[in-house]
């Protein structure tokens, strides 16, 4: 796969950031990026998006954000069928092959770029990266956040993880030097034909496994995990010095039906992108208008709550 890269910066080493996505996270992308430049404007930056496909308008947006805050974003097309191969496991249907993206980027960025920063799309920065900078990746092929709770308990059990550490791939500081030698690619895809039956995350779990004993944990700040749909009766908050909140579960802040005030912050950047005033998504199937009826349940609202599940049992009994 060839990747052509032009670059625009002035004198100044750029960080390199990447994100890879489809059509349904090129908003919450926009709104990620966006917060990085508002938040670190000390820094030159180069953004470098992986997707299958990307629309008029979306193009034109992140030319956008290029002119406003001059800056770079390079756009790079991929092909969907590289990821063909992972069809067979029914347990990935939930997801996109966009996932997989990140597997490719220290590959695209081999010869640009000594470091890279990837970011999952459903971030949002809200402080400055410089202390992620100053953390030394040398001797690592990535620096990462440990994932939380059950859920590393339950995977470094599953995966037989000997370094006893589980991290979440949501952010990524890569040593492309130290991945390509690695060959995480190559072992990545062995890992997930072996054993993705078994997978929870798919990618996460394979570059867990790949990368047993070779990643460097980190401040959790750098990926603080935030739960729309588990916390929405809670009063839990966004901790003030989190530098990346990363929206995790299947509830993102760009749904209408999102009934936590904490996806404030993700309006709060979406107001100041080129994507200001457009349509957040609505519920698409009946599970997410159950997930709608349980969240307005949540927060009190018991009629409107009735009137989602009778449409979430409409849809799933009758569509």
């Amino acid at each position: 796969m060839n990747f052509s890269v032009e670059e625009k910066t002035s004198g100044r080493q750029p960080l390199h950031i990447a994100f890879g996505v489809d059509c349904n996270y090129f908003l919450g992308m926009g709104v990620a990026i966006v917060s990085v430049l508002e938040n670190n404007r000390d820094q030159t930056l180069v953004f470098h998006v992986l997707t299958p496909l990307i629309s008029d308008e979306n193009a034109a947006r992140l030319r956008q954000i290029e002119t406003d805050y001059q800056t770079v974003i390079n756009v790079r097309i991929i092909d969907p069928s590289i990821f063909d191969e992972f069809a067979n496991f029914p347990s990935f249907s939930q997801y996109s092959a966009a996932i997989f993206t990140r597997l490719l980027i220290a590959g695209a960025l081999h010869g640009v770029a000594d470091k890279v920063l990837y970011l999952d799309a459903d971030i949002v920065c809200q402080g400055s990266i410089a202390d992620l900078l100053a953390i030394d990746i040398s001797d690592c092929v990535v620096a990462a956040v440990g994932d939380v709770g059950s859920i590393a308990e339950n995977q470094i059990a599953t995966l037989q993880l000997s370094g006893r550490q589980y991290f979440n791939s949501g952010m990524l500081y890569i040593n492309v030097d130290n991945w390509m030698a690695s060959d995480v690619w190559h072992h990545a895809v062995k890992a997930i034909l072996a054993s993705g039956k078994k997978f929870s995350f798919p990618d996460q779990d394979a570059l867990n496994i790949v990368l047993d004993g070779r990643a460097k944990i980190i401040d959790s700040k750098f990926n603080w995990m935030y739960d729309l749909f588990g916390e929405t009766a809670s009063n839990k908050k966004i901790a003030k010095d989190a530098v990346f909140v990363h929206f995790v579960g299947r509830l993102k802040p760009w749904h209408d039906w999102c009934c936590n005030p904490s996806n404030d912050l993700f309006f709060k950047y979406q107001d100041l992108s080129p994507w200001a005033g457009v349509a957040l998504y609505p519920p698409k199937n009946y599970k997410e208008m159950r997930m709608f009826s349980q969240g307005l349940r949540k927060t009190g609202e018991w009629r409107r709550s009735m009137v989602w599940y009778a449409k979430y049992l409409l849809h799933k009994f009758f569509p």
